[in-house]
């Protein structure tokens, strides 16, 4: 039976320096894979062009969450009304990868209307762990390394440093960081806090916290890839304080680089830790406190592998296995099989 060579529309517009890693690294897998062919996202390749399969990511970033003019948002629910009306139509399938396990919290009335219209026409879900509890069918594909990706000069370890990295936004606690960091009387360590806060108000809340202690640094900005390397192989333990954590990426950003980090005591993390190798994952319950992070930094500091063990993560892989789900999905939809 000769194998079916899917052209596929993902949600993501093609890759720029400044993309999501993991879309550009997915993009590019995708592309070095023999059978399928990829087309990024624009408002004519969606309503006039050629596809037999959509993928979607963030099927918020087709709406424009989080656009300022009012005319520009309505133009993209406009456009956003017009594809999903086109995918209904032709029966198109469609494949989502669950990065968030829930809605923007921001999305209005219509706007969930047109995210639940997203939610009605997928008929295959891939997921990055297999924790993940989702509607209809699902596959697993892990969320892929970035040893490929982060190549820039790595900075020596600075004894007692912690860095956080990534955007700053209320989920993830960088408050709390802050607070328990404080409580630790010990002036040999320091801590680092870099990324883009996602508001004003926020970044203000932080400095505020942090004045005052000469031991605490703070960047609001966007890190480039190498300065993500030499903040991150700068530090003795990478801590991401989340208060919720399902699929992340800068963990692995961490682990990538041979970091080990503190993060939240979850089954994700806890099937991670058995993944990676010991030594590389530890974990806090509840709100952070200061004898987590002393706890962490003295178990990090013990022997452990030169580097943590991510072969189920790699590139290659995760090519044909989103080939075989997009042939999956094609193949149930001639049928009139919803997979």
């Amino acid at each position: 039976m000769q194998q079916v060579h899917p052209r596929v529309l993902t949600s993501n517009p093609e890759p720029r320096s400044t993309t999501n890693p993991y879309i550009t690294m997915l993009t590019a897998a995708l592309r070095r894979t023999p059978g399928v062919e990829v087309v990024t996202f624009s408002p004519r390749a969606a309503l006039f062009g050629r596809y037999d399969v959509v993928h979607l990511h963030w099927p918020e970033t087709i709406l424009g969450l989080g656009g300022r003019r009012s005319s520009a948002r309505l133009a993209r629910w406009v456009l956003t009304a017009l594809l999903l009306a086109r995918l209904t139509l032709t029966r198109t399938p469609v494949v989502r990868t669950v990065h968030n396990v829930e809605h923007p919290a921001d999305a209005g009335p219509l706007q969930r209307l047109l995210l639940r219209w997203f939610d009605r026409l997928t008929t295959h879900r891939i997921l990055l762990n297999d924790r993940t509890e989702c509607p209809g069918p699902t596959t697993t594909i892990p969320h892929g390394h970035y040893r490929d990706w982060y190549t820039g000069p790595r900075s020596p370890v600075v004894p007692g440093r912690l860095q956080y990295v990534g955007l700053v936004r209320r989920y993830k606690g960088v408050e709390g960081l802050v607070e328990a960091f404080r409580s630790i009387v010990d002036d040999s360590l320091t801590l680092g806090i870099a990324g883009a806060a996602s508001a004003p108000e926020l970044a203000a809340t932080v400095s505020a916290l942090a004045d005052g202690d000469p031991r605490v640094t703070l960047r609001f900005d966007f890190l480039s890839d190498d300065e993500l390397v030499a903040a991150v192989t700068a530090a003795e333990l990478v801590v991401l304080p989340y208060r919720f954590m399902h699929n992340s990426g800068t963990v692995l950003a961490a682990l990538s680089l041979d970091r080990p980090v503190l993060v939240p005591d979850t089954a994700v993390n806890a099937d991670l830790a058995t993944e990676v190798g010991p030594g590389w994952i530890h974990t806090f319950t509840g709100d952070l406190t200061g004898p987590d992070i002393e706890a962490a930094l003295s178990a990090a500091r013990a022997p452990r592998a030169a580097s943590p063990d991510l072969g189920a993560r790699e590139w290659a892989d995760a090519g044909h296995a989103h080939l075989a789900i997009y042939r999956l999905a094609l193949s149930r939809a001639v049928s009139g099989v919803r997979t």
